[in-house]
């Protein structure tokens, strides 16, 4: 009876009062539990009091009823609904209710109306009932499932606020819907073509001739999918399944028919027919055609895919013919694809150390870039799809610098290059020559081409022996004058000299002897595509063609295994047949695998062989375009002799364009450290944070059905890949490096277990060679500046750049700025009453966080750029003469303190500064201070601990203190030990 009577006192008060509150009714209503604790009279009773109640607010003042309305109405957080197409009242799940704890008072506790958000929603809500919330869904548009198939969007309930005007309406969270629009069979299948023709030879029995094929509109799979097709013209010889393959039921005859013309409908599943019927025109052959079908002339391949089928449903047409032979014969055409096909693009250097060459091997013809800058003013191919070609056209050549290559005849070496010789000429053409630099035109050797010949010119060096020995080998070659791409390693080791062209060698069919060269001191000059006259200082015998790849390697020849790998394609034919298939068939390949001879008796087991024939690039990134196929047949019948012609097939190869990797090069771009690490023998590390990856955007094709509909649009998805480097350059910005004071340096035995080397200018280093992001990562890790000379030195800049394929794939532009600090010594301030505090702690080496610079962990150096330090100079100045006016006046206040100890009064010092508080407590006896110096100290101890770690510049003042109390005047120690402020809104 207590709740009761607490309900009425509460109910009472609002008869009574007119600015009542509310709140007074809720304060106990909350604690009785009406569905429990009262009785079927008591809750009949409340009820009835509840109305009466309900009833009488409706006439209290306007101000008392705003406070009635307390409550928002309640939504479920998600619905789900469905619709049919040719509907509009929408079935959702859970019912659309919305509630309100106001109820059952009116207007705040009904449900006025319903709100719906979004764009372009074809939908609206519309309340059915006040009282209890219920409400439903609408459409306010005819609804089609094949524009869309589902609506999302959200929907809020607002109650109808304090009273018939609508004021103080207070609206719900916002619920999401979620509505699903069902498929009604409204159209009928449509067939792609408006007709479809074939052509059959008479006499034979297809499995399938052709295929009709229809396609329903519906959006749902129940109405869209075509279930049957049907012939519609009776009595012909053809059938159709279900899936649209037509095919005869018997042997056709072009005398009886030359022509069948056929009526196709289709159902769908939901047995609607086809709205039109398609024609379909079978023409009968009557004789039989030799050659190849089933093939298509264009074959398309993706990088990255491994081995392409070519022909996988190729078969040889020999119009029953008596056949006793088959000769096929498969051509790749890849001579206008790089230096005659597709191989990878790195360096030359590169490239002899990925074959397993001894290092010592010498570029004559590098990209050019850096101190490799020789080549800068030749005619290249103009791009880095394929390899850095180099063109000369009779007029140009290029010096090698001194010092790039060194040659001993006594000793072996070996001259490597790629050469595409221009038209016949009969004047010689060198390739390379080292001649006399000046006063004579002795040639010491040179490589050149005269006609269709190749000559190696090496003169011995003078000796003791003054007699003949073999000076000219001659090599005559159609390769040499053919105009294509080949590859000439030259192994020399006197007197022997022994030529490979594309791998396969060549002894000189003439040797000519001569005497070795008279003593003299004149210098010698190489040159590539001509030959010094020093005796002239002019050019001659210019070279007309294409090079690439010239390389040097004093002291050992190159293995055959080497010079097959440098060869070798990266692209060509493949053919593996399975146990089943090709039985029979004798198979020959030539060495660059873009020719492939198939040889047999059984028809059926060469069609077997043909249809394995695949297409292979094993390049990463291969070069992109058309590689053009070739297979021309020779078929002998049983007297030996052709009795079949079969037309040549040609077609191509389609290599699609890869991904472009983006090599994306990230970490600390701004730092600073101190005077002394840069003078250190260890010295800086420039990146200690670098970051290398890389990555390729990828096109992602819309789910479902997304390419019916074309509002739908592709998505790009980018996706990290792994792949190797084979060239990183540092560059120094603005003044060159000095070498008598600075330097870049790296552990050079970690280079040597990489096998990435490095060459070192004036301008920076350059690390070469083929090896994973991860291992270029890891060196220049490593990469220190050191500077032995900084008094002078505010900040050094350095650029990082890293490519791959010889520059096909070019990173981003990484800079760092490197500061150095400058600090002074604390021994200079010693006549100073308080030392100024130092921006690096001795002890802990915490370091400062500036905005907009970041710290590399593995250095934990303070960091403070070189325009901050002055700023900070100045007002560390200004901070320590402030202290030491401090100091002054904290002294005579305890002077007057202990001449006045009974009176006790409290003297307090402050300063107006915004960064700074000084709290000054003259009532401290030298006493009290000796007794409570040691616990002092330990909390001193610990607060140094903590602001290590989150305040920089508290642990640097404490640090400061910690000096002067140690290392100064006792008195001072203890003057300061007075002296406290609060620091904890400097900026630095």
């Amino acid at each position: 009876m207590t709740r009761f009577l607490c309900f009425h006192r509460a109910a009472y008060s609002y008869f009574s009062l007119a600015t009542a509150h509310l709140s007074q009714l809720s304060i106990c209503l909350p604690q009785v539990d009406f569905q429990k604790q009262l009785t079927a009279s008591e809750e009949e009773f409340l009820r009835t009091y509840a109305g009466v109640v309900n009833s009488q607010l409706s006439q209290l003042p306007q101000h008392s009823i705003d406070q009635v309305n307390k409550h928002k109405p309640w939504l479920e957080p998600t619905y789900h609904g469905l619709v049919t197409e040719s509907d509009s009242t929408v079935l959702l799940d859970p019912p659309l209710i919305a509630l309100d704890k106001d109820a059952p008072l009116r207007f705040a506790g009904e449900i006025c109306g319903f709100k719906v958000h979004g764009q372009n929603v074809p939908f609206d809500a519309v309340v059915v009932d006040k009282s209890t919330g219920e409400g439903v869904i609408r459409s306010t548009e005819k609804l089609d499932c094949e524009l869309q198939k589902d609506y999302t969007f959200t929907i809020q309930a607002y109650d109808c606020g304090r009273g018939p005007d609508g004021a103080n309406v207070k609206k719900s969270h916002k619920a999401t819907v979620h509505i699903q629009v069902n498929d009604v069979n409204e159209y009928a299948p449509v067939f792609k073509e408006k007709s479809y023709k074939a052509t059959v030879v008479e006499g034979k029995q297809y499995d399938s001739i052709l295929r009709v094929e229809a396609v329903d509109a519906d959006c749902s799979p129940q109405f869209s999918q075509i279930c049957s097709y049907e012939i519609v013209t009776p009595d012909v010889p053809f059938t159709v399944d279900k899936d649209g393959y037509i095919k005869n039921t018997e042997k056709l005859n072009y005398a009886k028919e030359h022509q069948y013309k056929l009526t196709v409908t289709a159902y769908d599943c939901g047995k609607k027919r086809a709205a039109e019927d398609v024609l379909v025109k079978i023409s009968i052959k009557p004789t039989c055609t030799p050659g190849w079908q089933g093939w298509n002339n264009r074959v398309e391949y993706e990088p990255g895919t491994g081995a392409l089928t070519l022909f996988p449903n190729v078969h040889l047409e020999t119009c029953d013919e008596p056949v006793a032979s088959v000769q096929v014969v498969v051509e790749l055409e890849t001579s206008h694809i790089g230096k005659g096909c597709d191989r990878d693009t790195y360096s030359e250097k590169s490239l002899h150390r990925l074959c397993g060459a001894a290092s010592g091997t010498a570029e004559l013809l590098p990209s050019p870039g850096g101190s490799w800058n020789w080549t800068i003013g030749l005619p290249t191919d103009n791009g880095h799809d394929s390899d850095q070609v180099f063109e000369f056209n009779g007029t140009q050549a290029v010096r090698v610098p001194d010092g790039i290559v060194s040659v001993n005849p006594k000793e072996p070496f070996t001259v490597s290059v790629w050469m595409r010789h221009g038209p016949f000429g009969k004047k010689k053409e060198t390739i390379l020559c080292s001649s006399d630099k000046t006063e004579m035109n002795r040639h010491h050797y040179s490589f050149y081409v005269h006609g269709c010949r190749l000559v190696f010119l090496l003169r011995q060096d003078p000796s003791e022996e003054k007699k003949y020995k073999p000076a000219e080998f001659h090599w005559k070659l159609s390769q040499v004058c053919d105009e294509e791409w080949h590859h000439y390693v030259l192994n020399v080791e006197i007197p022997s000299v022994t030529l490979y062209v594309d791998g396969v060698p060549h002894e000189p069919f003439s040797v000519t002897e001569d005497y070795p060269l008279h003593p003299s001191k004149i210098e010698t000059q190489l040159v590539v595509g001509a030959c010094w006259q020093g005796g002239d200082l002019r050019m001659t015998q210019f070279f007309r063609g294409n090079l690439a790849g010239l390389t040097i390697r004093s002291g050992k020849l190159t293995d055959k295994k080497v010079i097959d790998c440098l060869y070798t394609c990266k692209e060509g034919l493949d053919l593996h047949t399975p146990e089943d298939s090709g039985r029979g068939v004798k198979i020959q390949a030539n060495p660059s695998q873009s020719m492939l001879t198939l040889e047999g008796e059984d028809v059926g087991e060469l069609d077997k062989a043909m249809q394995h024939i695949s297409y292979l690039n094993s390049r990463q990134f291969p070069t992109p375009g058309i590689r053009r196929l070739k297979i021309t047949s020779t078929v002998k019948c049983s007297n030996e002799a052709t009795c079949i012609s079969v037309p040549a097939v040609d077609g191509y190869v389609m290599v699609l364009q890869p991904e472009e990797p983006k090599i994306s090069l990230s970490g600390i771009h701004h730092f600073a450290r101190a005077a002394s690490e840069f003078e250190s023998s260890e010295g800086v590390f420039l990146f200690p944070e670098l970051r290398i990856i890389s990555t390729i955007t990828r096109e992602v094709e819309p789910e479902g059905e997304g390419d019916e509909d074309p509002t739908v649009q592709e998505s790009l998805v980018s996706e990290e890949i792994v792949h190797d480097l084979d060239t990183c350059e540092v560059t120094v910005e603005g003044e060159e490096l000095n070498g008598e004071q600075e330097s870049l340096e790296v552990d050079a035995a970690r280079l040597q277990q990489k096998g990435i080397e490095m060459s070192s200018s004036d301008v920076g280093v350059v690390f070469t060679g083929v090896d994973t992001m991860a291992s270029y990562e890891e060196i220049l890790h490593l990469l220190r500046y050191r500077n032995w000379h900084t008094r002078s030195l505010l900040d050094r800049k350095f650029k990082l750049v890293c490519s791959e394929l010889n520059g096909r794939y070019v990173s981003n532009e990484f800079q760092v700025e490197v500061n150095v600090i400058h600090t002074a010594n604390p021994m200079e301030h010693a006549s100073h009453i308080a030392a100024q505090p130092q921006f690096v702690h001795p002890e802990h080496r915490s370091f400062i966080d500036l905005s907009g610079h970041n710290l590399a962990n593995p250095h934990p150096f303070a960091v403070v750029p070189s325009t901050a330090t002055v700023v900070i100079v100045v007002c560390v100045s200004f901070l320590v003469f402030m202290i030491i006016l401090g100091v002054f006046r904290i002294r005579a206040a305890h002077q007057r303190t202990m001449r006045d100890q009974d009176t006790g009064k409290e003297n307090e010092m402050d300063w107006d500064d915004s960064a700074l508080t000084i709290t000054v407590n003259p009532m401290e006896t030298y006493e009290d201070q000796h007794s409570s110096e040691e616990e002092e100290e330990e909390e001193e101890e610990e607060s140094e601990d903590g602001d290590e770690e989150d305040d920089i510049t508290s642990a640097e003042s404490e640090s400061s203190e910690e000096d002067e109390g140690e290392h100064g005047d006792p008195q001072t120690a203890n003057r300061q030990q007075q002296l406290e402020w609060d620091d904890s809104t400097l900026s630095y």
